[in-house]
């Protein structure tokens, strides 16, 4: 039986302890459809400018799309809140069966918005479209420990780095399988002392049109490129193409290239695999065995715990993976940030034993992060810029917004530097992600960068307001989908460039502006990417756009996507003006 498109949120209040059921504004769901959008929308209305991202005023939303459940390809939610990391917008997603339960456990709700603080540690309770808030007896566990203590149900939760704020702490799903992983969603959920979040509901079902609509797009998934890369290898790959094309960042960002990729890569996962993740076409990633258990390597792992790392053992690099996952830490954040210690203690500015290649150290410095027991893993617990100014260190591994990047090397591809200084989130690759083509191209012109760099950020912004998978949404006809759910949209052109433009006032509002949106120094001098080269591509990018040379949409841009009621916003917090 299929459902009319969810209209209503679930307010919960963990200071009062209460739950609220309220209606979504039409207008809001019409332009803004869910997932990103819709949290957007809520954030920017909801917090003043300046909250602390750690204190009881700040709103945590799982939001999810109005077609959660019925399309192709793997299902996700999106965690929504401000980034106790960047102190800016964060979105990020999470897939597995932990959506679908929840689609079906909310009912006619997309979503959970959670605000306050409980005096103890909680859990909340989503089903039959209500949620009830109660004790959590698993807190001081680990994310694979919490979500086997309620085998009837599906869970998304902290581990050990959430409940101490580790400020780029995940929020784990399935065993710690899936994470809504960058930018410290689990920080902020442990500030609210939430240990989980248990929905208990079946995924939605289509029937009539949607129906015929999944059958079809679900075939054309499969049997396109996309479709057949997934089943032959997935995110893996990226190891050994990023190394081929001259892009993999290598120990600490100090090289560009590795040796050991081949051995910490897809090949390398094939033949230790027990099997993959699950059965049909896409049957998702490798499953290998770990000390603690099974676990599925992404092409993070090989990038950031073994290149980045030094480390050019398989078993050795999965495990790593498997222990950020149970301690509930980005993959990305936490293969940084452990090799700017390894840096530091190069340059002789940290007294400690540490070396690239050396899994042993890499995870003893893991679970002092998580649990910021010693006076280094506190430092770095707040990411690679706190941590190296804490260790009065240089800044030589890189971060955009204090958000560390991926293994993805822009001094072999200018225009993914682009792509990192602009993502609304912080250096991430996957707002934009030009590398996969410069590389083959040659060095774009500026205006070239910037037009590839924005269409791509707008493209993913109406599918995470969808929050669909990324990779099936070449096959899918998002339109036709809407339409045949019942779903009252605008132009689908417009309401990705409107989202994009909404988070950057929020971004904006919150006192970010040009010298944010920065190369690190790092990546710049005579080896790394022009400076002039930068601010062309950047001020290309403002320009097409519609932006001031600031960086702040101009008032003409936000009347053109209907956002002229947010105008006020382009003041940021603490200019006499707002």
């Amino acid at each position: 039986m299929s459902r009319r498109p969810p209209d209503r949120l679930l307010r919960v209040d963990l200071s009062a302890g209460s739950v609220v059921s309220e209606p979504i504004p039409d207008r809001w769901r019409r332009r803004y459809l869910g997932g990103k959008g819709l949290g957007a929308r809520y954030l920017y209305e909801e917090l003043d400018p300046g909250v602390d991202p750690l204190g009881p005023d700040n709103a945590l939303l799982f939001v999810l799309g109005p077609l959660t459940g019925l399309l192709p390809g793997e299902q996700r939610y999106a965690a929504i809140t401000k980034s106790p990391l960047t102190g800016t917008f964060l979105d990020s997603y999470a897939g597995g069966a932990f959506p679908g339960a929840l689609a079906g456990a909310l009912g006619d709700h997309l979503g959970v918005l959670v605000v306050g603080r409980a005096p103890e540690p909680v859990r909340l309770v989503v089903e039959d479209g209500d949620a009830r808030i109660e004790p959590a007896e698993t807190w001081g566990e680990d994310a694979v420990e919490t979500a086997r203590a309620f085998p009837d149900a599906a869970v998304a939760c902290v581990g050990p780095a959430g409940e101490h704020r580790v400020s780029y702490a995940t929020v784990a799903s399935d065993e710690a399988d899936h994470h809504a992983g960058r930018g410290g969603a689990g920080a902020v959920m442990g500030s609210k002392r939430l240990k989980a979040v248990l929905a208990r509901g079946d995924p939605p079902s289509s029937d009539g049109a949607l129906a015929a609509l999944r059958e079809r797009d679900e075939r054309r998934h499969a049997a396109g490129d996309t479709g057949r890369w997934l089943a032959a290898s997935g995110t893996l790959e990226t190891v050994e193409f990023a190394d081929e094309t001259g892009v993999l960042a290598a120990r600490g960002w100090r090289e560009r290239g590795f040796e050991g990729a081949e051995e910490v890569g897809v090949e390398a996962a094939r033949e230790a695999a027990a099997g993959r993740e699950n059965d049909g076409p896409l049957p998702g990633g490798f499953r290998v065995e770990t000390d603690e258990g099974e676990t599925v390597p992404r092409g993070a792992t090989g990038m950031s715990l073994g290149a980045g790392l030094g480390i050019e053992d398989f078993d050795a690099v999965a495990a790593l993976g498997e222990r950020c996952n149970r301690l509930g830490l980005d993959l990305i954040g936490a293969g940084n940030a452990v090799s700017l210690a390894i840096r530091a203690a190069d340059d002789a500015t940290l007294d400690r034993e540490l070396s690239f290649g050396d899994p042993d150290g890499a995870r003893r410095l893991l679970d002092e992060i998580a649990t910021r027991e010693t006076a280094l893993g506190d430092a770095l617990a707040d990411g690679v810029e706190a941590g190296a100014d804490r260790l009065d260190a240089d800044r030589l591994v890189p971060a955009v917004k204090a958000l560390s990047l991926p293994a993805y090397d822009p001094r072999g591809a200018p225009s993914m530097a682009l792509a990192y200084a602009t993502s609304d989130r912080g250096g991430c690759h996957r707002r934009a992600r030009p590398v996969e083509r410069e590389v083959f191209d040659g060095e774009w012109r500026p205006e070239r960068a910037a037009a590839a760099v924005a269409a791509a950020q707008n493209a993913r912004s109406v599918r995470w307001s969808l929050v669909a998978d990324d990779f099936a949404g070449e096959s899918v006809a998002v339109g036709a989908w809407l339409d045949a759910a019942g779903v009252d949209h605008d132009d689908l052109d417009t309401a990705g460039e409107r989202v994009w433009n909404l988070v950057r006032l929020f971004n904006v509002r919150e006192g970010l502006d040009r010298d944010d949106d920065a190369l690190p120094p790092a990546l710049a001098g005579p080896d790394g990417v022009s400076s002039d080269r930068f601010e062309a591509m950047l001020d290309a990018y403002y320009a097409r756009r519609g932006w001031s040379p600031a960086g702040r949409p101009t008032p003409e841009t936000l009347d053109r996507l209907g956002l002229g009621s947010v105008r006020d916003a382009a003041t940021p917090a603490g200019d006499p003006r707002h």
